[in-house]
C-alpha cells in the first residue's frame, strides 16, 4: 500500500523480509494461501509481488509516539517549545529551530500517493515531500520486528516509495525521529520513539521472544557440554570458573557482541561427546588417554642399523 503501483520486486523484498518477520519461501507462500490478496506479476525489471486487494482501514499510520514529551506541572503550554531529543545529544540552534518547525507542519499520510499542490499543477514543496518522506520511512520501521534495518535496504525502495536519492542524509537529518548507527560495515537505522533512554526496545515482538528463548537454550546446552568435558578429563576448573564468571578464558578471548549463540548449534555428536566415557577406545586407538602423563623422548628408540639402544641427549 506504500507503493506507487502497489507492487515490490521480489528481488528487492527478499533482503528486507527477514527484518519484517517473513518466512524465507514467502515467494511462494504468500500467494498460494493469500490468493486474493497477492499475486506475482512479470514486469521489465522482473518478477514482482502485487498487492491486489486491501482493507482501506489498515491504511492508517501508526499513531505518534512522543517519550521525551515533558511532564506538566501546570495548566498551560511551555513558554518555550520542547523538542525531544536523546540525552547527550546537543544540536545548533538553527538545526534546532528547523526540527521545531519542521514538527509544527500537518501531519502527512504515507499511504496518500499525492503529498499536495502548490500553485496550479505544480510539484510540492520540498519540505512536505520530505514531511511524507519521513513518515514513510518511520511506518516501515514500525513493520519491521526489531524496529530496525540497514540503510541500504530502504534505498533499495527509492522508486517505488517515492523517496529522495540523498535519504541517507534526510535520516541523519531528523535525529528526533531516527538514529543512524555507523556500527559496521554498512549503517543501521532506529526508530528512536521504539526504544528506552539505555537502548533497549519498549514493545518486544512476539517473534523476539522466540529468538531470546531459543538463544537461551543453546547457551545452556553449551554450558553442559563444557561441564561434561571437564568432568570427563578428571579436570577441576571450579576456581577458575568462579574467577572468570563462569565462562573460560578461551571463551573470554573470542566472545564479542556480535555473538548471538548459534556457533555450536550444528556441533556433531561425536565432537560434543569428546573426551567421554565412550570414546575410550578411539582414544587408546591413538595414543592418548586423559589424565595420564605420557614421555615423548625415551632411551627404548632402536638405531637405523641395528638394536643397540642410543642414549637420550
Amino acid at each position: 500500500m506504500l507503493s506507487s503501483h502497489h507492487r515490490l520486486l521480489l528481488s528487492k523484498l527478499v533482503h528486507i523480509a527477514p527484518d519484517l518477520g517473513l518466512p524465507p519461501n514467502f515467494r511462494s507462500r504468500l500467494c498460494n494461501n493469500y490468493p486474493e490478496r497477492f499475486k506475482t506479476v512479470d514486469t521489465s525489471y522482473g518478477r514482482a509481488l502485487e498487492l491486489v486487494s486491501w482493507d482501506p482501514e489498515l491504511a492508517i499510520p501508526m499513531p505518534l509516539r512522543n517519550r521525551n514529551a515533558p511532564e506538566l506541572i501546570v495548566d498551560r503550554p511551555l513558554k518555550f517549545k520542547h523538542l525531544g531529543l536523546r540525552k547527550g545529544l546537543n544540536l545548533k540552534r538553527r538545526h534546532r529551530d528547523f526540527l521545531i518547525n519542521f514538527g509544527e507542519l500537518p501531519e502527512v499520510s504515507p499511504y496518500n500517493e499525492v503529498v499536495g499542490e502548490v500553485g496550479n499543477g505544480l510539484k510540492p514543496h520540498w519540505i512536505e515531500a520530505e514531511k511524507r518522506s519521513c513518515a514513510l520511512v518511520r511506518e516501515v520501521l514500525g513493520m519491521t520486528v526489531e524496529k530496525r534495518t540497514l540503510v541500504d535496504h530502504l534505498t533499495h525502495f527509492r522508486k517505488e516509495f517515492g523517496l529522495s536519492n540523498k535519504m541517507r542524509g534526510m535520516l541523519i537529518r531528523h535525529p528526533e525521529l531516527f538514529y543512524v548507527s555507523i556500527k559496521g560495515q554498512r549503517d543501521s537505522v532506529f526508530l528512536v520513539e521504539s526504544y528506552d533512554d539505555e537502548g533497549k526496545i519498549i514493545e518486544k515482538d512476539e517473534l523476539l521472544g522466540f529468538r531470546d528463548k531459543l538463544i537461551e537454550l543453546v547457551r545452556e546446552g553449551k554450558k553442559l557440554r563444557r561441564e561434561r568435558r571437564k568432568k570427563a578429563c578428571g579436570v577441576d576448573y571450579l576456581e577458575d570458573d568462579v574467577e572468570n564468571g563462569g565462562k573460560d578464558v578461551e571463551e573470554e578471548e573470542f566472545d564479542d557482541d556480535n555473538e548471538d549463540g548459534f556457533e555450536d548449534l550444528f556441533v556433531e555428536d561425536e565432537w560434543e561427546d569428546y573426551g567421554g566415557a565412550e570414546n575410550d577406545d578411539e582414544s587408546d586407538a591413538f595414543g592418548f588417554d586423559c589424565g595420564v602423563e605420557r614421555k615423548f623422548w625415551t632411551s627404548d628408540a632402536a638405531s637405523a642399523k641395528g638394536d643397540s639402544r642410543i642414549e637420550m641427549w
